[in-house]
């Protein structure tokens, strides 16, 4: 199951024979013309989702591409802005160090412009992307992590509600029993979109609610299950335990699972997403990143800082409040959007 072909393409027939995992390749693999057109229509939306990113890193960008040489003064101001987006030093210096050693070579603007673009779509393609793949008659399992206030819960919420559109069999575990409005608000995104939720009160164990939401969708043949758990940081010791806890019960359950820890990171805390990224990561098993609220923030370069240091994949960005506002993760969509028709 590719995760990106998930939200590609709607499901039309049942898995045939033999195929218990009940994951149509067709509708997965699907990338037809009509669906490459419709991405292209949302060029525009991830456009205006990222323009204070773009208006941050826009000025020195701008004046490179407009002609001027590319001299020590216009490296410091890009230096300068590229950092103000939370771009991060390393990256910095890998889009710097390149600019450096190539755009000196080039003969014209759009050169210089090609060279800047590929260096950055460079920067954000992980080392490694599929998540792994659950043995036949197994649900696929994506456990959620993060703090509070990232925007977990809501975009389980609006996973939930794409993957139903695509066709997909989904039910979510309300694993986050320890914040008192996390199960409501859980249960409220299931009645939207139409999907179970499993929970138990506030308090209770969370691998087990876990564990249940497993087994439910097992013994209906649902597809997919995407766990919340409790926003949590590094400090917390009790709740790093408790998110160890459930990813050894979920093995338990299928020794392939979860088969995508998501971090979820808010990108408007900049550099503290980055923070983040390196706890998260020490604690469990990262394989995968959503960074949301991009849209409102002047720090979207902190993308390429997380990537650059982590190699971790981002699956999917937030750009707005809407469900198809959390869109999966295009490097070239987000670079262009970034780079503006400069």
């Amino acid at each position: 199951m590719r995760l990106f072909g998930l939200f590609k393409g709607k499901k039309k027939d049942p898995a045939p024979p033999g195929d218990e995992a009940g994951v149509d390749k067709a509708a997965v693999d699907d990338t037809t013309a009509p669906q490459e057109a419709a991405e292209q229509e949302e060029q525009p939306r991830l456009d205006a989702g990222l323009e204070k990113t773009r208006s941050r890193m826009g000025g020195g960008l701008r004046a490179l591409f407009g002609g001027r040489a590319l001299d020590d003064e216009l490296i410091e101001q890009i230096e300068e802005e590229l950092l103000l987006a939370d771009t991060g030093i390393d990256a910095t210096r890998t889009i710097l160090d390149t600019l450096r050693r190539e755009a000196k070579r080039a003969r014209t603007t759009s050169e210089v412009r090609d060279i800047l673009r590929r260096t950055l779509v460079d920067m954000l393609v992980p080392r490694e992307s599929e998540p792994s793949q659950p043995p036949p008659g197994q649900p696929w399992v994506m456990l959620v992590v993060g703090v509070n206030g990232s925007g977990k819960t809501t975009t389980i919420g609006k996973l939930a509600q794409r993957l139903q559109a695509a066709g997909h069999s989904v039910a979510l575990a309300a694993g986050d029993t320890f914040r008192a409005a996390a199960v409501e608000q859980l249960q409220q995104w299931g009645a939207r979109v139409g999907v179970p939720v499993i929970a138990q009160k506030t308090g209770s164990d969370s691998a087990a609610v876990i564990h249940d939401a497993l087994a439910h969708a097992r013994s209906r043949g649902i597809e997919i299950v995407l766990a919340d758990t409790a926003g949590r940081l590094h400090t917390q010791a009790n709740l790093m335990d408790e998110l160890r806890k459930v990813r050894r019960v979920i093995a338990r359950f299928d020794e392939t699972a979860p088969h995508e820890t998501l971090l979820v990171l808010d990108g408007g805390s900049g550099q503290n997403a980055l923070v983040q990224a390196r706890q998260f990561g020490a604690a469990v098993d990262v394989t995968g990143l959503a960074i949301t609220k991009l849209d409102g923030t002047a720090k979207g370069g902190i993308a390429f800082a997380i990537v650059q240091e982590t190699g971790l994949p981002i699956r999917f960005i937030g750009v707005g409040e809407k469900p198809e506002d959390l869109r999966p993760f295009d490097p070239e969509a987000f670079v262009d959007a970034l780079l503006g028709n400069e």
